[in-house]
């Protein structure tokens, strides 16, 4: 059974999923898939390709943005929202637990002008905490808006 949280009407953060998992969010309308997982992270995780198969077998996008121990960086966000603003429905972000999805994707909507509390707030009612990324959403926030 999926883990599937929202955090606005058009992103789910999820913790890892499985193939069956792909096939629960093409039937809830998802049309891309984010993966946040570096391969390898856990011997017990299914790689990528499976389910980037997974994924286009259903008829959506794949796109692998990974985020790893080392943290974020701009490039990953500046992926995350170029990736974003190319689909037309509902995305599901994935990692370990959901937390590095979040992350990124609060970064992402900070970096194009959302309000930091707002999306803190959407945050933390799908049970994720952005405050080791809150000084660079507020950055990010600060620089959109010029």
């Amino acid at each position: 059974m999926s883990d599937f949280r929202k955090l606005s009407d058009s992103f789910f953060a999820s913790p890892q999923v499985s193939v069956e998992d792909i096939a629960e969010a093409a039937a809830m309308g998802v049309t891309l898939v984010i993966n946040n997982r570096p391969d390898g992270e856990a011997p017990d995780q299914p790689e990528g390709a499976e389910i980037e198969a997974a994924a286009r077998a259903a008829g959506m996008d794949y796109v692998a943005i990974p985020v790893t121990s080392a943290g974020f960086s701009e490039p990953q966000v500046a992926a995350l929202t170029e990736a974003l603003a190319k689909t037309t429905g509902p995305v599901l972000g994935f990692c370990r637990s959901g937390t590095r999805s979040t992350l990124l994707w609060s970064l992402a909507q900070a970096g194009e002008g959302g309000d930091p509390d707002s999306i803190a707030a959407a945050a933390q009612a799908a049970g994720y905490d952005v405050s080791p990324v809150r000084p660079a959403m507020d950055m990010l926030a600060a620089r959109a808006r010029g």
